[in-house]
């Protein structure tokens, strides 16, 4: 069913909840995405885990609990966890190459098709990427932030048919099952709306708080870039191979129908958001429902400092993201244009880059 997967793989269901890596259990995984490779499928491995390798491989020191001391422990770690991933997809004669990454990789357009072209060099020669993001360099300001995003961005990088995402729960559901026995998995969706936010943000279960808010969002991207997405139990058996077949593991999100072109699936998963656009109601309609660019005369508040070309988000009045995209004009000359109708703008500013604040041609929308 599916021709190119990206399968994530979380700490959690790395460790089976110890402190050290559950080499059986990546036997297993790797076993799976064996059989898929072999059945002319190209695999991608996003993988967690260096920080924990490295951890159990220093002897647990005690350590304070910095950024340093991460990177410290994911420098040493990552060495330790991509040995026995080429280990254990040598057992299949399978080849793999690592791939490091941080949000820096991919802000620029540049380094963003240098990667895609990383990962599309490995796939076409049959030889599985296993990514990580880089760790041991990356800081808060540029680090991906978490390898559920990671992969939904690897996913997009590598225009994959489906984000696996393996965790330690079977996928989403109406309510934390810990605490409520009404609680039932969620085994399809096909929006991502407020309200399974709202039930994705109030779990307290591996899948809540850092968890399946994150993954949400993750999903989120990847099927407004044409990729289906499936969260389910990383030890659910031969989890990888049933999902690709199709079958009905875990919670799926659909794709949309309609796979962006390049430059749109780099505005979803390159470039961090530099700031927001608060637009009116008559905005919301024209850029959502009618397929318009968005101009200045719809725009109620500019937020955060941005130049033109970064990426911003596009807020309704309630807050909630519709859109993204590429800035034709920077925050300060939003804020002096917002309102005005675009005959205004060379009044305003003495110079024009045209009549719309985003054009629609670099701007993608994150609502159904």
């Amino acid at each position: 069913m599916y021709k190119r997967i990206v399968v994530k793989l979380g700490t959690s269901v790395l460790t089976g909840g110890s402190r050290h890596l559950d080499r059986p259990h990546m036997v297993d995984l790797t076993r799976q995405c064996a059989e898929l490779y072999h059945a002319q499928h190209d695999i991608v491995v996003c993988t967690s885990g260096a920080v924990a390798a490295g951890r159990a491989h220093l002897g647990f020191p005690n350590l304070p609990p910095t950024v340093v001391s991460k990177q410290l422990f994911a420098a040493v770690g990552q060495t330790r966890l991509m040995l026995q991933w080429e280990r254990f997809f040598d057992i299949y004669s399978i080849r793999v190459g690592q791939i490091l990454l941080t949000r820096a990789d991919v802000e620029n357009r540049h380094r963003y098709l240098n990667a895609r072209d990383a990962l599309s060099a490995l796939l076409e020669h049959r030889i599985v990427p296993v990514v990580n993001e880089n760790d041991a360099v990356a800081t808060e300001e540029i680090k991906v932030g978490d390898n559920d995003n990671l992969s939904a961005l690897v996913a997009t990088l590598t225009n994959a048919d489906l984000l696996l995402i393996l965790t330690d729960q079977p996928g989403l559901y109406t309510a934390d099952p810990r605490v409520d026995p009404a609680a039932q998995l969620i085994p399809e969706v096909h929006r991502i709306d407020e309200t399974l936010r709202a039930q994705a943000g109030g779990t307290s279960t591996g899948l809540g708080v850092g968890g399946m808010v994150t993954k949400l969002a993750a999903a989120n991207v990847a099927r407004h870039a044409g990729i289906d997405v499936v969260i389910a139990a990383g030890r659910e058996p031969d989890v990888i191979l049933r999902v690709a077949r199709g079958e009905t593991v875990g919670t799926r999100f659909v794709a949309l129908e309609s796979r962006p072109e390049s430059r749109k699936r780099w505005i979803l998963a390159g470039p961090k958001p530099a700031g927001n656009l608060v637009i009116d109601a008559g905005a919301v309609a024209a850029v959502c429902r009618r397929g318009r660019s968005l101009l200045p005369a719809g725009i109620l508040a500019v937020e955060g400092r941005f130049d033109r070309g970064d990426t911003v988000t596009i807020l309704d009045q309630e807050r909630r993201e519709l859109a993204r995209g590429l800035a034709a004009y920077g925050s300060g000359d939003l804020a002096q244009i917002a309102g005005c109708r675009s005959h205004e703008i060379a009044g305003r500013l003495g110079y024009t880059y045209g009549e719309e604040a985003i054009h629609r041609n670099n701007l993608v929308l994150l609502t159904d």
